[in-house]
């Protein structure tokens, strides 16, 4: 039972994480023979004043 974790900076759509998550559940189908009820993909949404990326918050970068 494959179990993929995701984290992304929040913002993205609903539909953005579902095509998402269909797209790692078709690899992960494809690559390692499993059926696509076996695999989990939690996405983790961290606001963007919690990531930083050369020094500079996210929140703060235009």
């Amino acid at each position: 039972m494959p179990a993929i974790q995701i984290t992304m900076a929040e913002g993205r759509t609903p539909e953005q994480k579902r095509a998402v998550a269909k797209r790692v559940t078709e690899v992960l189908v494809q690559e390692l023979g499993v059926s696509p009820d076996a695999v989990t993909v939690y996405i983790y949404e961290i606001g963007r004043d919690h990531i930083a990326k050369a020094g500079i918050l996210m929140s703060d970068m235009t």
